[in-house]
């Protein structure tokens, strides 16, 4: 580990005297970049645009090799930044020329390049690291999954920090390349398009490119051996899907429902508008866990999914996280509704498509189930915090959010809505806030009130609030389960392991 070096004494002030006068508006970059849900996540001083990260991974023994390759930009007088990082690095350059560097708190790899660098200064930082990703853990867990012939790296609100050092956090979005070195017969699976396979002594390599900006917990690693199989959406979209070898008794549900993946991209796009990457699909690898994360592009899901049959209302959560999460991501860990009270509500639309319960009556049941003094309604989904992210309430109170926005507008507006902010905020980020103001701006109506009252207020909504006709006035009727139930309350554990 290569340390910042301190000069003592004369030997310090004498260096301090080279510096030109100027230097001393050179600061260092925060080591969080922001965030209050989570202050160390992240970083400050600079903005990521390309990831290029090419590996070596050993199944049989976890070893991962790597060398990261980082473009940036930075967005202040910079004289120290951080990465979020948890292997052993070797070696670190910033233009070429060698960094000092060490780490601090939980995940920081500190560096300090070798010239401070001026505000809006492109800088390229290669990172040559290795280690064994399941020996390491911060703040007492783990995102790296060990597989019985492989690992996957695949985990929300952070994942990174076990294969790649980043600024991890969704408002600095990149492009990646992805290249990975495995022992033949093995696989490596990752984000976007398959560019090329190449075999030597061995190993295999597979160059795989996201062409798109990406969030770093959207991009993901899945190694080991798969049954992978290919097709088109009817818009020419490829689609890419892969299977764990040993499966077992879940194989078959998990492929009649991730085989749909191109059918219901379709459909997905006649709410959301054009499919927004490259490339779709998912894995299915053989994990413990008990979630499915919206990965850009190639959604993971674990095999507990399908272990009570297929599920496409689970396949419909995470692909509608494509355009809602994905292509228009949240500003700040907050803003977590525009994620799951979308891609909840597309599963609604969906029970609707089957026959299996409208979107109202499954709005009905959800106000319904749900007594005015059930802990339920004090979760806040326009603002839930860090312990409550991925409560149930965000999924169902946050779709009831959305179903009570779609009475108030009503439908023309609504669907406008539905499908033009994607495009509006394509590849970018927006809060809860830039969601409201766009869907007044299409429906031409204040609708401050109806947030306040449906995202923010710990509280039960009364029956005005809940439009006279519909939800509150007919709870009576609305305590008949939805047919479609049972499959959507299946993804509330989507991103709980």
């Amino acid at each position: 580990m290569h340390r910042r070096l301190i000069a003592p004494g004369a030997l310090a002030a004498s260096l301090l005297l080279a510096i030109p006068a100027s230097a001393a508006s050179y600061s260092p970059g925060a080591p969080g970049i922001g965030d209050p849900y989570y202050p160390a996540y992240g970083n400050g001083g600079y903005d990521v645009s390309h990831y290029d990260l090419r590996l070596k991974y050993q199944p049989q023994t976890d070893e991962l090799e790597g060398t990261a390759t980082l473009l940036a930009t930075t967005k202040q007088d910079l004289s120290r930044f951080d990465l979020d990082f948890l292997l052993e690095v070797s070696e670190v350059r910033v233009n070429g020329a060698k960094a000092s560097f060490t780490t601090s708190g939980q995940h920081e790899l500190e560096i300090t390049p070798a010239t401070p660098l001026p505000k809006g200064t492109p800088i390229t930082v290669v990172v040559r690291y290795s280690g064994v990703p399941s020996t390491k853990s911060a703040y007492g867990f783990s995102t790296w999954h060990r597989t019985p012939d492989g690992a996957v790296a695949a985990d929300e609100p952070e994942a990174a920090w076990w294969w790649y050092p980043s600024n991890d956090h969704p408002s600095d979005k990149a492009t990646y390349d992805v290249s990975v070195a495995v022992p033949d017969g093995i696989q490596a699976i990752s984000n976007g398009a398959l560019q090329s396979t190449s075999s030597k002594l061995g190993w295999t390599r597979y160059n795989w490119r996201s062409n798109k900006p990406q969030a770093t917990y959207l991009t993901t690693l899945a190694v080991g051996r798969f049954d992978i199989t290919t097709g088109k959406t009817s818009d020419g979209i490829p689609v890419i899907n892969a299977y764990s070898k040993d499966l077992g008794d879940n194989d078959g549900a998990a492929r009649a429902s991730v085989e749909r993946t191109g059918e219901l991209v379709d459909w997905l796009s006649g709410y959301f508008g054009p499919y927004p990457f490259n490339s779709v699909g998912g894995y299915v690898p053989n994990t413990t866990t008990g979630y499915a994360l919206e990965t850009q592009t190639r959604v993971y899901y674990s095999p507990k999914q399908f272990a009570n049959g297929s599920n496409t209302s689970v396949v419909v959560h995470e692909l509608a996280h494509q355009w809602y999460g994905d292509d228009v991501s949240l500003a700040g860990w907050k803003d977590i509704w525009i994620n799951e009270g979308f891609a909840r509500y597309a599963q609604w639309l969906w029970s609707e498509h089957e026959g299996e319960g409208t979107a109202q009556e499954l709005a009905d049941y959800v106000y319904a189930s749900h007594p005015a003094d059930d802990a339920f309604w004090t979760v806040k989904p326009g603002d839930p915090g860090p312990d409550n992210q991925f409560d149930t309430a965000v999924y169902d109170r946050g779709a009831l959010a959305v179903q009570t926005l779609r009475n108030e507008i009503g439908d023309d507006a609504f669907f406008a809505v539905l499908k033009g902010w994607p495009k509006d905020h394509a590849y970018g980020n927006a809060s809860v806030g830039d969601f409201q103001k766009y869907a007044e701006k299409v429906s031409g109506k204040s609708l401050a009130a109806l947030f306040d009252t449906w995202l923010f207020q710990p509280s039960k909504p009364a029956a005005p609030a809940a439009k006279g006709a519909s939800i509150a006035s007919r709870s009576a009727a609305a305590t008949v389960q939805p047919k479609s139930w049972k499959k959507i309350a299946a993804t509330n554990s989507a991103h709980q392991g």
